[in-house]
């Protein structure tokens, strides 16, 4: 099992200026390595950062030049208090790639990354080379609990507003919920789980602005589809090639959504050890899986 490197994963560092509707945005990543690019896209959540792509990067950097980005509103990515939705990230990672990336390159995107690398790539087929989706997912926690779309967006007008929404915060972001949470689907194992691995997480929960792009996430609001047929769509007749790893650990719900990814032409598939992060509790395990797809 990995020895895990939060918050950068070495190599440059590096600022790209982004303007979202006037404002500008500075997002933060890192490249290493040489060769064909890979992008990594950290899965969306509270903890968010492309440090949960440390290993996997130093892994591949060794074929490969890497570049891992933090989202906006998330990691060391500025967080202003957006209204964020699947359009700003949309735009975002289209950007991104026409900007910094600028060839094509391969991709590989955690959690909800994934989806917003399937429309990209559904919209641009010669964006890029290969996908590579790790515990794919499509529906935000809240949603996935039963909450409605009514009750989704008065929780999160809540945690955007002022005292309340941050004394709500913090009280979801507190050491041991997070331990919690992890332990509940994150990681299938809770040896990792240290004092100083819930702490670096906690620290990032905690930036300035982090609230807003963390509730927008929590509550469904980045969600990029709202069903399964939508999700599934992206995929057909794509001719790009897409591997789906699937953690042997998911919660059901979400190890059920994977599955039917698994049973369309011309993806392929892996089951590997862990749960919705097994891109960051087994990064070298699913660097073996993917390193020979990456090469074809």
């Amino acid at each position: 099992m990995s020895q895990l490197t939060l918050e950068t994963i070495g190599g440059t560092r590096q600022q790209y200026e982004w303007y979202w509707q006037g404002q500008q945005l500075s997002i933060a990543y890192d490249i290493l390595g040489e060769g064909k690019t890979v992008l990594l896209l950290p899965a969306l959540s509270s903890v968010s950062t492309r440090g949960e792509m440390g290993e996997l990067a130093k892994s591949l950097a060794s074929q490969f030049q890497v570049v891992a980005v933090d989202w906006p509103g998330f990691g060391q990515s500025s967080r202003p208090p957006l209204d964020y939705r699947p359009s700003v990230y949309h735009q975002f990672i289209e950007d991104f790639v026409k900007n910094v990336i600028n060839t094509p390159a391969a991709v590989v995107a955690a959690g909800h990354a994934a989806g917003y690398a399937m429309k990209l790539a559904k919209t641009q087929p010669d964006i890029f080379s290969h996908i590579v989706l790790a515990a794919p997912t499509w529906r935000g926690p809240l949603p996935t609990m039963g909450l409605n779309e009514e009750q989704s967006n008065i929780l999160r007008e809540i945690v955007r507003s002022p005292i309340l929404g941050e004394m709500l915060y913090a009280l979801n972001t507190i050491p041991p919920f997070l331990n919690f949470m992890y332990r509940g689907h994150v990681f299938a194992k809770g040896d990792i789980l240290t004092d100083n691995f819930i702490q670096q997480k906690w620290q990032t929960t905690q930036q300035q602005g982090a609230r807003f792009a963390s509730a927008a996430f929590v509550t469904g609001a980045l969600d990029p589809v709202q069903n399964r047929s939508e999700f599934l769509a992206w995929f057909k007749d794509l001719s790009i090639p897409v591997m789906v790893a699937i953690g042997e650990q998911s919660p059901p719900k979400s190890k059920a959504e994977m599955e039917s990814l698994s049973q369309l032409p011309g993806v392929q598939s892996r089951l590997l050890p862990g749960s919705l992060g097994l891109h960051e509790e087994y990064a070298d395990k699913f660097a073996e899986v993917i390193i020979p797809f990456l090469n074809s």
